[in-house]
């Protein structure tokens, strides 16, 4: 059965979808906005020194291990993981208080470290909630990250009835880390995952604290060359497949007749598709390339936004890949970001030296450092935030005065860039037990051949779950095209017999 696609955007979730079609026969054409792939996995080349713009944390890199296997390579074969030298931290933690906690990327190394900057009651306690995490992961995962859309009915199962008692899923984060950690230091830590898809530890579910086993057991790594370096190669393992890109075309209007998609508007011309796959934010298609009501959405509140920056910095002798400082009341600013709606008056400072964590090129004399502090999607205010975050990090001896801020981004102009979005980085915040059951599916249920691919849709923001979001829709769209539920012959021969 012939079938051809096309895919509304080069982010992760677009490029999976998109070699997950074409590896199965189908004719797969991206059509992108911008000038080229990644989406908000973005590069910039600043005085000759190419820098990511986006995402620095690569985490669960087998599902793009199943993506490239997927296009008859894989990922050991397209790009190389970067991991610090040995007894290098990966993330360092500065608190306000001048205490400072070291992460590596063995869980063991790190429960060690933590002994030995808080003492061996928070080493102890950070062990337990790492096996608390550990079932928390492996009971969630089949139902809310891997598997496809959780719906209550699914979930009516024994096994999945088992799973959920697991998953702790009516507690806050806090609150359950409050339950294993008595230390505030180590607290802020975990606090800080929530960030991770742009939720508030106060009001997400404890279910979330499997992040911290994500990261901290099962690994977070660096891409060589950087983190569009995996971008590229997913490109090209899609080209090898025969997949067609287009880039500088927005799309301004799904087709769909009869209700089915049959297409999308690129400058005035209908591209013809038996399948539609929007790798866009789930707001931007249902506003925007849609009749109203063809993709109604659950109200939600939006995931963090946030300023960010790229700085040309003087190498410091054992600066860490990643680090984060502090402020002395680090819920302020959650206080700030979502009960008040504004930018934080004190925040957390996230900073990437690109070239430790990715082996990326650097100028001879200095690195480029990549800088953010968070804030609420659709955040207007932010040049006091951009000030207090450079000045946080100064005073943390992380910059020089005389380092040169070259690029920097707002959440104003995110939404620009991604519209629908708000600005938002991770599609709507999981701020709820039930939040994962509001995030939009893959298939569209009103549009025929309509199938969503992104971190506004299942299973959620980050790299790897957008990436597990095109893999879904191209596994939707193939069981549609098998039920002969998608192409148009056979929906055009039930149109006549009715």
């Amino acid at each position: 059965m012939s079938a051809n696609a096309v895919v509304v955007g080069a982010g992760f979730g677009g490029l999976a979808a998109a070699i997950g079609l074409a590896a199965r026969g189908v004719a797969v054409q991206v059509v992108e906005a911008g000038a080229g792939p990644g989406g908000k996995a973005d590069v910039a080349v600043l005085e000759g020194v190419e820098v990511d713009t986006g995402p620095s944390v690569l985490t669960l890199p087998e599902v793009f291990d199943a993506v490239f296997r997927l296009a008859g390579s894989s990922l050991k074969d397209e790009i190389a993981l970067v991991e610090p030298t040995a007894g290098s931290p990966s993330f360092r933690y500065h608190f306000a208080d001048g205490a400072r906690v070291d992460i590596f990327v063995a869980a063991e190394d790190t429960v060690a470290s933590v002994g030995r900057s808080l003492g061996s009651e928070a080493a102890q306690d950070l062990a337990r909630f790492l096996q608390d995490a550990r079932t928390i992961w492996e009971a969630a995962a089949p139902h809310f990250v891997l598997g496809p859309p959780p719906a209550f009915w699914n979930l009516m199962s024994f096994e999945a009835l088992i799973a959920l008692l697991h998953i702790d899923p009516l507690r806050t984060m806090q609150s359950g880390i409050a339950r294993r950690v008595r230390s505030p230091h180590l607290r802020r830590v975990l606090w800080r995952y929530a960030t991770y898809n742009g939720s508030d530890p106060r009001r997400a579910p404890a279910t979330l604290n499997c992040i911290a086993h994500v990261e901290l057991a099962l690994g977070g790594f660096g891409v060589r060359g950087g983190v569009h370096a995996l971008v590229r190669a997913l490109v090209s393992a899609a080209q090898r497949l025969g997949v067609e890109f287009q880039w500088d075309s927005p799309v301004t209007r799904i087709d769909v007749q009869s209700g089915r998609a049959r297409g999308v508007e690129v400058r005035g011309k209908l591209l013809p598709a038996d399948i539609v796959v929007a790798n866009a934010d789930a707001a931007h298609v249902s506003q925007d390339l849609l009749v109203k009501g063809q993709l109604p959405l659950r109200a939600s509140q939006a995931s963090l936004s946030g300023w960010t920056g790229v700085l040309r910095a003087q190498k410091l002798i054992g600066r860490a890949a990643h680090t984060v400082v502090f402020p002395e009341d680090y819920q302020a600013e959650f206080v700030d970001m979502f009960d008040r709606n504004r930018a934080p008056s004190d925040p957390a400072v996230y900073l990437c030296a690109q070239d430790l964590a990715h082996e990326r090129p650097s100028w001879p004399d200095s690195q480029p450092v990549f800088v953010m502090a968070n804030a609420p999607a659709g955040c207007a205010e932010v040049a006091e935030l951009e000030v207090a975050a450079l000045q946080r990090a100064r005073a943390a001896g992380l910059l020089q005065p005389d380092d040169r801020l070259l690029w920097s981004r707002t959440p104003q102009e995110l939404a620009a860039r991604f519209p629908g979005s708000q600005g938002s980085l991770y599609g709507a915040a999981s701020n709820g037990p039930w939040a994962a059951f509001a995030r939009p599916a893959n298939r569209a249920s009103k549009v025929r051949g309509l199938y969503l691919a992104s971190g506004s849709a299942h299973p959620g923001g980050g790299m790897p779950l957008c990436a597990r979001s095109g893999l879904t829709a191209a596994e939707c769209a193939m069981d549609d095209l098998r039920a002969g539920r998608t192409l148009a012959q056979p929906l055009a021969r039930l149109e006549e017999r009715r």
